[in-house]
């Protein structure tokens, strides 16, 4: 099928008159390896999706599908058909968001009795956080490990845009990113928003075209 992308973020990219980007920096980045990638694609955003976390129940012990009834199947054989998957998620308080969470505890269903469903699969981890320790590319790639997925063919970290640029009061608001970074504002121009560093999008190009590489390979042999 080609190759999955995957954002976990709940925002959609949004540019204003300017071009400047609002939000949706994990979308942004995921479509932007899977566009450079020169493969076919899809891509899915978990916004929306009825994603329950794992319950615990232990019901998929006997043959590794999940008994829960939401979105989670039809995004879990997507992976399976995928020659690869560009996950993207976003750091909510130090952690990976809710949704990507879940998203990834529920592939706890797929590795029973060496059943290892995504094992070897290629993958690229993409995070909208750049800053200190990174606790969610570490949980991502302790859940790609523990499937036994392939090591990442690369690992992509952007600064994200705080909400607080766009909730209307972030000019003012003292308990936000922007009166952080900027001080109290009358009004939050274009030079007060977080960019995507121009050496982001080359080390995003470089990655897509060696996942394109690497596919083509997979697709060869």
């Amino acid at each position: 099928m080609g190759i999955l992308g995957i954002s976990a973020s709940g925002r959609n990219v949004e540019r204003n008159e300017e071009g400047f980007l609002l939000k949706g920096v994990t979308e942004e980045l995921v479509k932007y390896i899977l566009k450079n990638s020169g493969e076919q694609f899809e891509y899915v955003s978990l916004k929306g999706k009825n994603i329950m976390g794992c319950q615990g129940c232990l019901k998929c012990a006997g043959d590794n599908i999940c008994v829960q009834n939401d979105d989670w199947a039809e995004l879990r054989d997507k992976m399976f058909e995928a020659d690869a998957v560009v996950f993207g998620a976003p750091n909510y308080y130090g952690a990976i968001n809710a949704v990507g969470h879940a998203f990834l505890e529920r592939t706890f269903s797929l590795r029973h009795r060496n059943g290892f469903a995504l094992f070897g699969k290629a993958n690229v981890i993409v995070i909208a956080d750049a800053d200190g320790p990174n606790h969610v590319e570490d949980y991502i790639q302790d859940i790609f490990r523990s499937n036994y997925m392939a090591p990442p063919i690369g690992i992509l970290r952007s600064e994200g845009v705080a909400q607080c640029y766009t909730c209307g009061y972030g000019e003012k608001c003292t308990s936000g990113a922007v009166v952080d970074s900027h001080g109290l504002l009358d009004e939050i121009k274009n030079e007060h928003l977080p960019i995507i560093d121009p050496d982001t999008y080359k080390r995003a190009e470089i990655i897509a075209i060696r996942l394109g590489e690497i596919v083509r390979k997979m697709n060869k042999s």
